[in-house]
Parts: C-alpha cells; structure tokens; sequence
C-alpha cells in the first residue's frame, strides 16, 4: 500500500486547509499559489462531469518534468522505462519484474483479456462494471459470462465462483466498482480471491485505490506478492491527474508479467514517463487531489440528500444515485443546463453517475440538478 497515503489517512483530516463553511459543506477557494502548483482545468460550458477525471493536474512538479523531457523526445522510450518501473516497485512493495507499464490501465485491461481469453474461452464479471476488458475481448471471439450485482449492489462473489468450470480463464474484478463506487468486504474478496485463484486468474482492477478511505483496506497485490494467479491494475489517471497523458501499470508475478509483456500495444513515451516519475514524488498534490475530491463529493452527496434521492456512499471520484428516471433523458435536461452527466449502466438504466469535479463545476451541476428535478 501506498505508505503516505496511509500515514496521512491515519494522522490527518482530509478537509485541512480548507477554509469556508457553506450549509454543512466545506467550500475552499484556490490561492494564486494553488492555481499554480494544482493547475485547475479551465472554466467551461458544458461541464463535463461524465469521465471520472481529476479536475486538477498535471502539478507544477509534473509539467516542469514533462518540458524537460522534450530534450529526450527524439529517443525511443525503452530505456527510460527502468527507472519508473522501479519507483512503481518500491511504491507497491514488489520486485521491478513485477511491474508491467502500460499506456494507461485500459491498455493493460485489453492486452489481459486477449493474453486470457481467446475463441470460445470465457471471461466472469459483474454488472455493471467497467467494461473495456470484456468488449475487447469479445472481439477476438471470447464470450463473457455476466453475473448481476447482488441486491446491496456488491460484486455477487459466491455466484461468480460457483460459474467458474474448466472454460473460464479469467474472472474480472473492478474494486472499488465502477459505477457503483462501492468497495467490496475487505474479508471477503480476500476469501475469494484466495480461492478462486487456484481454479483460473483473477483480474483486479483497482483504478480507484488511492480514493479507499480505510487506510487497512488491502490491495490484492498482496497476493501477487505470494505467488498467487491475480494481475492487478493501478493507473496515473486519477488522483496523479495524468488522464491525457495516458500511463498506467500492472503488477503480476513474473511469468504472468512477461506474458502480458510481450503483448503491449500502445507503449509509454518520454513524457508519460517523465511525468509518472514527477508524479510519485509529488505527495502534496496527492494529498491536495484527495482533498479536493472528498470535497466536492460530499457537495454533491448533500444535494442528494436536499432531493431525496438515494445513493450509494463512493469510495471513489464519483457518486451514483437513483434518479428515478432514464438517464438518457436526464443527460439531456442537464446538458440543457450547461452539464454532461454520466452515461447509462445497463440494466441500471435510472442510476446516474456524476464525477467530481471542482468546486465550481459542482456548483453548476448542484443547482441544475435541482432545476430540472424541481
């Protein structure tokens, strides 16, 4: 697990720093000195709250690396690899051979899926979830056994390993889940993947890690770290807010690894490198992306409240509530009102996804939710 981000999850409060108190919400305004070292996205209409991306970043730290890296754009990436992959080693508490760089962690879901999952072989999940892995994988011929979140909105653990027969050759994990935002039993997705690992591989894609607010909760890297048949993903989209720069990771043990490897598509260049490298080091932002977003969600979880309107408690950089209509209709009432909401989640087709974004982008959604629901 990421040290410093348990430390500071253990001795600090999320909100320090913040500094005005707004109907139950803290609502803090950027420095002249945050502008600079977070760098907010600009202003614009429509908001685009639909795409779970960090509203702050590439940081000071990261952007000055990126230039600098300009002097080593005419080089192919390749040597410049070793030393990120060993920071993300040291970062996960894993040998470097366990560590497989991708241009974003979509890639490594796609590359994994086609490693495991080819003709006729099949791939488990749930749904909803994220579902990059299971389409690619489809389109080289694999068939995709769907298994229906349970009525708490949970990965439906004991169906799923009750389906794995000699065909499944891979069962997929997205925790936290997306779109639910709901983190799995930390005893019993240990319990599973334990065991479920013995009969095939088990994919655990933990985009939202960093975004977990129980700083015990653990990462199935620590059963890569026994040897066990799990690949688990982490990506630099999120809270790093590097998603246009397009890097990301696996972590296997080292035969999985090299096969997953050797079927890389889209590699990582210069400037990805360079910036993931500035990235690791940057704790202030880290803890400054946590902040803002813990803030901003719980904006949007008041307004819910104020409406009425269930939801469930994220643990990520989204929130997903009933909006008791189709959110196709809904998305056009609220882009209407200068705001691009998340798109539907068969079959769950009334619940809408909404990502955090800053404080003034939320503040639009706030009030034309309100508007439209009124």
């Amino acid at each position: 697990m990421n040290q410093s981000r348990r430390e500071w999850l253990k001795s600090a409060s999320l909100l320090s720093g913040l500094t005005m108190l707004t109907g139950g919400a803290v609502i803090s305004k950027l420095s002249a000195e945050e502008v600079k070292k977070f760098n907010p996205r600009p202003f614009d209409l429509p908001v685009r709250l639909g795409s779970n991306e960090n509203p702050y970043g590439p940081s000071e730290s990261m952007r000055k690396a990126m230039v600098e890296g300009f002097d080593k754009g005419c080089r192919y990436p390749w040597s410049y690899n070793a030393d990120l992959q060993e920071m993300i080693a040291q970062k996960e508490g894993v040998p470097s051979d366990h560590v497989v760089l991708v241009a974003g962690s979509t890639e490594g879901l796609k590359i994994t899926g086609i490693t495991y999952a080819g003709q006729g072989d099949e791939i488990i999940s749930g749904l909803p979830t994220f579902l990059s892995m299971m389409d690619y994988a489809k389109v080289w011929g694999a068939d995709i056994n769907w298994v229906p979140l349970d009525k708490d909105m949970n990965y439906d653990l004991e169906e799923i390993e009750k389906r794995i027969s000699t065909k499944t050759k891979l069962v997929f994990l997205c925790n936290p889940n997306n779109p639910t935002g709901k983190l799995l039993d930390k005893k019993a997705v240990m319990d599973f993947c334990q065991s479920a690992c013995k009969k095939t591989v088990i994919f655990s894609d933990e985009a939202y890690y960093d975004y977990i607010e129980d700083p015990e909760y653990p990462s199935m890297i620590e059963l890569v770290k026994k040897g066990e048949n799990v690949i688990v993903s982490k990506t630099l989209s999120k809270v790093y807010g590097l998603a246009g720069i397009r890097l990301g990771y696996l972590i296997a043990k080292p035969e999985i690894a090299e096969n997953l490897r050797k079927r890389v598509v889209a590699n990582t260049n210069i400037m990805a490198i360079e910036a993931g490298k500035a990235a690791l080091k940057d704790n202030e932002f880290y803890k400054f992306s946590l902040a803002k977003n813990l803030e901003c969600r719980n904006l949007i979880e008041n307004t819910l409240d104020d409406l009425g309107l269930e939801y469930i408690p994220s643990q990520a950089n989204f929130v997903f509530f009933h909006a008791k209509q189709d959110v196709s209709k809904l998305a056009e009432k609220m882009l209407a009102k200068g705001v691009i909401i998340g798109r539907p989640f068969p079959p769950m087709n009334d619940w809408c996804r909404i990502s955090t974004g800053t404080v003034e982008e939320v503040e639009i959604f706030n009030k034309a939710l309100k508007e439209v629901l009124a």
